[in-house]
């Protein structure tokens, strides 16, 4: 399956969680490149929708690749073989840089608000695909420790390893697509760019502004 961008993305795994429709879910987007993806599923549910802001833990010589990840509550989730190659200093040292950039990115992409109400509700975690599923995983911790009733994991797209081990951590996978030959989240979309700041507020405000309202209710 190829998908066109990340709106075609959300339309196709939005029709997979048709049973979720109208019943009260709470949809939360990992920012930025699941926003899209979760704005259209949470329009397509008549959810309630909002961020979940983690980062990844990247290495100190590969930004591009991580050991790990940290939610917004300081819930941490970290690859024990791949930190083991990270002295534990540098760990901090990282580990408070993310902190301080999600406190960044849930002033200017959410407001500052809080979290919705997590405790006794179904809430389903959507990306725009899994990699590493670092930042998944922290998103999950974070949503197990305050009590969600039921986590569904929802994505366009994994590798069948990280696909196995996350579905594991929930109630219920969704995946539209798990390549034999898993490289990036990137290969299965035609129209693939990093996502801005400036981008997630115009999505937010020209596709979720009544679910947002919600949140605020």
């Amino acid at each position: 399956m190829t998908f066109r961008d990340r709106k075609d993305a959300g339309l196709k795994l939005a029709s997979r969680l048709e049973k979720y429709r109208g019943q009260n879910v709470l949809v939360l987007a990992i920012p930025r490149g699941g926003v899209e993806v979760g704005c259209i599923v949470a329009e397509h549910l008549r959810a309630q929708f909002s961020l979940l802001v983690t980062r990844k833990l990247p290495f100190p010589d590969n930004p591009e690749a991580g050991f790990g990840a940290i939610a917004e509550d300081d819930s941490v989730f970290i690859f024990e073989d791949a930190a083991m190659w990270v002295p534990s200093e540098d760990i901090e040292r990282i580990v408070d840089e993310q902190s301080g950039e999600i406190r960044r990115r849930v002033q200017v992409l959410r407001g500052g608000r809080p979290l919705p109400e997590i405790g006794g509700r179904t809430v389903i975690l959507v990306d725009d695909g899994l990699a590493m599923g670092s930042t998944m995983r922290a998103s999950i911790m974070l949503c197990r420790k305050r009590n969600a009733e039921k986590i569904v994991v929802a994505v366009p797209v994994a590798g069948r390893e990280v696909a196995e081990e996350v579905s594991r951590m929930v109630d219920e996978l969704v995946v539209l697509e798990i390549p034999a030959r898993f490289m990036a989240v990137a290969q299965v979309y035609m129209n693939w760019y990093d996502v801005s700041d400036d981008e997630v507020l115009e999505i937010i405000d020209k596709g979720c502004s009544e679910t947002e309202q919600m949140e605020g209710e």
